[in-house]
């Protein structure tokens, strides 16, 4: 198997996708044929389906903050975490999961693109209550309100329709930049992911046009990979632990 050096000149983003998780154990969409309860996961997962019907909504998530605490980070997390230890401010994990594993793993160089399971919101946009912690596994028929405006509260995440934070998308791009202007090696490395659909697919595109490296690390081949310079197949749980190469 080929081998990612982390030296001292190295700066690298990394992209972690739903098959990170689901090694853990975490179903994904996909592992649900897309469907909760025989209805569309958009149904519970849009601005749209909460409008709807918040309680629907909220047993969704309660069930999923409920599975999500009962499963560990794996190997795969535990790599990462070496690898910013390592590197430092030279290492910056932005991932599509919200199952809040990486954290729990002890990743702290970390961008949520799509939120967290267990942070919760105001769904009241002119409300200034910021989002805040939340491991509640509501009973079901709750749907908790708004100390400060009454508003119904809702998942801090990112859903279908919604636009991702330009803050996290200018985090991740700023990155990359600081890495050409101080002459260092850029590396992008995406693992879990097919690649195939936005933001993987910007990202590798930025990566190539500034020079750098580009690596995937998926179960499943795809016509994406020709888009990445290295592609190792293989599960990221036991691909990661031996990619990395410390100096």
């Amino acid at each position: 198997m080929e081998t990612l050096l982390l030296d001292s000149k190295t700066w690298l983003l990394v992209l972690t996708g739903a098959g990170v998780s689901a090694e853990s154990g975490v179903p994904t969409f996909r592992g649900l044929n897309g469907l909760w309860e025989g209805q569309p996961v958009e149904s519970v997962a849009s601005p749209e389906g909460f409008a709807k019907d918040p309680l629907r909504v909220w047993r969704f998530y309660s069930q999923r903050r409920a599975g999500a605490a009962e499963v560990s980070p794996n190997p795969g997390h535990t790599a990462l975490v070496e690898w910013e230890r390592h590197l430092g401010d030279r290492f910056l994990l932005a991932t599509q999961n919200v199952d809040g594993l990486h954290r729990r793993a002890g990743s702290q160089r970390i961008v949520e693109m799509h939120g967290n399971l267990f942070t919760t919101r105001c769904s009241n946009v002119d409300c200034k209550r910021a989002p805040f912690p939340d491991t509640t596994v509501y009973p079901d028929g709750t749907v908790p309100g708004c100390k400060d405006c009454g508003s119904l509260l809702r998942p801090h995440i990112v859903w279908f329709g919604e636009y991702l934070d330009p803050v996290d998308l200018e985090t991740i791009q700023g990155f990359a930049q600081r890495a050409v202007k101080a002459g260092g090696r850029l590396v992008f490395l995406a693992a879990g992911t097919s690649g195939v659909v936005y933001p993987a697919s910007g990202m590798v595109d930025q990566a190539r046009a500034m020079g750098g490296e580009t690596w995937l690390v998926n179960l499943e081949t795809t016509e994406s990979a020709l888009r990445f310079k290295h592609f190792i197949q293989g599960k990221s749980g036991e691909v990661l632990p031996k990619l990395g190469r410390l100096v």
